[in-house]
């Protein structure tokens, strides 16, 4: 070994010099370029999730307004004017009208005074000279079984109720007779009936009044005549009927 010489000992598996005052050896430059690939790549990623990120904000910005999740809203329901009907309602039925009673025409007015002795045929009945207010004639001589017949007479569309009479008698004492109205039939169900007895003398004149089923129409009157003993017992001058 020279004096004056520095010896340098390299050892084994290093790249450097033992000596201190030696400087280290560079890296070789593979190593370098393979950390800076490593740095570009997290680079990349780290703005390509930068982007993915911006896109996101802007497409829920577009869809909603807003990154928050969108609720739907409930819907709308616009009111129904309360006069307005709905489809599926039924329309309330329109109330039918009132029948319209047709008044029957012509015949003898019911609600006229009607004088006995015009009747349209009679059983067992004579006529003769009144002394009852405003003269004329009555029927008299009536007996049970005895009948007066009135053809067409017009009660018209509201139904009579009542039934006057202007009767006189002279019959004895207890005993009674009745004039009884029927429609259309001698055998039909009287619709009324006055029960006369004596009045004190056969012009001695009296109304007597009596109610009756309600009548309308037009009907054949039958005023029919009866009492429990066989003796004549009343005379009749007129009658009316009236509502």
């Amino acid at each position: 070994m020279l004096s004056g010489q520095r010896v340098h000992h390299r050892w084994p598996g290093f790249g450097y010099s033992s000596d201190p005052m030696t400087t280290t050896a560079p890296r070789s430059p593979g190593t370098y370029h393979s950390r800076s690939r490593v740095t570009r790549k997290r680079v990349l990623l780290a703005a390509a999730g930068l982007v993915l990120v911006l896109v996101g904000y802007t497409i829920g910005r577009l869809q909603g307004g807003s990154s928050s999740p969108a609720v739907a809203a409930p819907p709308v329901v616009s009111p129904v004017p309360s006069s307005a009907s709905s489809a599926s309602e039924v329309p309330s039925p329109s109330p039918s009208p009132s029948p319209t009673v047709e008044e029957p025409k012509g015949g003898t007015d019911a609600y006229s005074t009607i004088q006995a002795e015009n009747s349209t045929n009679q059983q067992g009945t004579e006529s003769q000279d009144t002394e009852d207010d405003g003269g004329g004639k009555n029927i008299g001589w009536i007996n049970r079984g005895d009948w007066l017949r009135f053809d067409q007479v017009n009660f018209s569309g509201t139904p009579a109720t009542q039934f006057a009479a202007r009767v006189a008698s002279d019959v004895g004492d207890g005993v009674q007779g009745r004039i009884e109205l029927r429609l259309d039939s001698l055998g039909g169900t009287p619709i009324g009936t006055i029960t006369v007895g004596n009045m004190g003398g056969w012009q001695k004149w009296q109304t007597m009044t009596t109610g009756i089923t309600p009548t309308t129409g037009l009907h054949t009157l039958y005023v029919t005549f009866a009492s429990d003993s066989g003796t004549e017992f009343l005379n009749l001058n007129y009658f009316a009927f009236s509502h």
